[in-house]
């Protein structure tokens, strides 16, 4: 035996007495005759190997303390709890329910781990964090402030939760990625590589972001929707159902990308425009204001689409051409070099407006009709 319980050193903690521990033996930094922690029965501390139990810690119920485990400082483990390996619970710590933490995990300061969560590998839990459900904290993540990780989710790789953040659902945080500020990642979601969701920004459903992607302030991706490559996704911004951002564009203010949208290379979407259907916006392109891009339509190099304008079906805009005001560009036409379309123009079927060309006002250009 390793250890004795004192009968003459009781303290009632939650109706249940609990007992001081004495040291038997030398082992690891304990000398024999080192009074240690309060345990409630022998089955709380394993009488062999280097586990122990120090200072004002508390070990209770039916949990279990074993193998090269330290429980210290204030720290509380209850209930069916397990901890094992090299584990370490200090501070003000608790650990309950049927929690394990094991490994070389760390569980300090007001942290709370309980029901079935993991905490395992050389995770840390800390600050006034709390994991609980069947969540897993496991390699070398972290999890600290006041954030949350619960439901089914899983936390690994060097990954970091912090603030208010939360993670449940069965969403995955993982490789280098960061979740902070009141940031929420939750159903199916996954957010990883080095990516940064943060503020009150929203990742949800079956939605990825991933890479070197951040997505903050109050947006939203969600649905099957995919951020990444350096994209940023911020303001009110909405990205969703089946769209993907990428490279290093941009979509921000109350913008919304969404269908099977693409927007990719530097291209910028922002105030309260919108890209949907299969519609493409890449390279140098910008859309904004109230401007809408759908269809199968392409923009892209350095076009510009904002006003009231929309760009539909499969025509197509670039090089330098800007379409604005309430002009509508449809069908397979085509704007292009630097033109110019605006007003409330209509270019449609198979024409084409490029060089130098205007079309504004009232005009209508359509059928195979060429203005340069």
């Amino acid at each position: 035996m390793k250890y004795k319980l004192l009968t003459d050193e009781t303290i009632v903690h939650n109706g249940v007495t609990l007992y001081r521990i004495q040291s038997l033996s030398n082992f690891s930094d304990v000398k024999s005759g080192d009074k240690g922690g309060w345990i409630e029965k022998e089955s709380n501390l394993s009488q062999y190997d280097n586990a122990w139990i120090c200072e004002k810690a508390m070990v209770y119920g039916n949990a279990i303390v074993y193998d090269n485990a330290w429980i210290y400082d204030n720290a509380k483990v209850y209930g069916n709890a397990i901890i094992c390996r090299d584990a370490k619970v200090y501070n003000d710590a608790e650990v309950y329910n049927a929690a394990i933490v094991v490994g070389n995990a760390r569980v300090y300061g007001h942290a709370k781990i309980y029901d079935n969560a993991r905490v395992y590998d050389d995770a840390e839990v800390y600050g006034g964090a709390i994991v609980f459900g069947n969540a897993r904290v496991y390699g070398h993540a972290k999890i600290y402030d006041n954030a949350r990780v619960y439901d089914d989710a899983e936390v690994f790789g060097n990954a970091i939760v912090f603030g208010n953040a939360r993670v449940y659902g069965h969403a995955k945080v993982y490789i280098n990625a960061k979740v902070y500020n009141n940031a929420k990642v939750y159903g199916n979601a996954q957010v990883y590589g080095n990516a940064r969701v943060y503020g009150h920004a929203e990742v949800y459903g079956n939605a990825d972001v991933y890479r070197d992607a951040e997505v903050y302030g109050n947006a939203k991706i969600y649905d099957t929707a995919k951020v990444y490559g350096d994209t940023w996704i911020y303001g009110n911004a909405k990205v969703y159902n089946n769209a993907k951002v990428y490279g290093n564009a941009q979509v921000y203010g109350n913008a919304k990308v969404y269908d099977k949208a693409r927007v990719f290379g530097n291209a910028r979407v922002y105030d309260k425009a919108r890209v949907y259907g299969n519609a493409q916006v890449y390279r140098d392109a910008w859309i904004y204001d109230t401007a809408k891009v759908y269809g199968d339509t392409g923009i892209y190099d350095n076009a510009k689409i904002y006003g009231h304008a929309k760009i539909y079906d499969k025509a197509r805009v670039y090089g330098t051409a800007e379409v604005y005001g309430g002009a509508w560009i449809y069908d397979k036409a085509w704007i292009y070099d630097k033109a110019r379309v605006f007003g409330n123009a209509r270019v449609y079927n198979d024409a084409e407006v490029y060089g130098n060309a205007e079309v504004h006002g009232n005009s209508e250009v359509s059928r195979i009709t060429e203005i340069y």
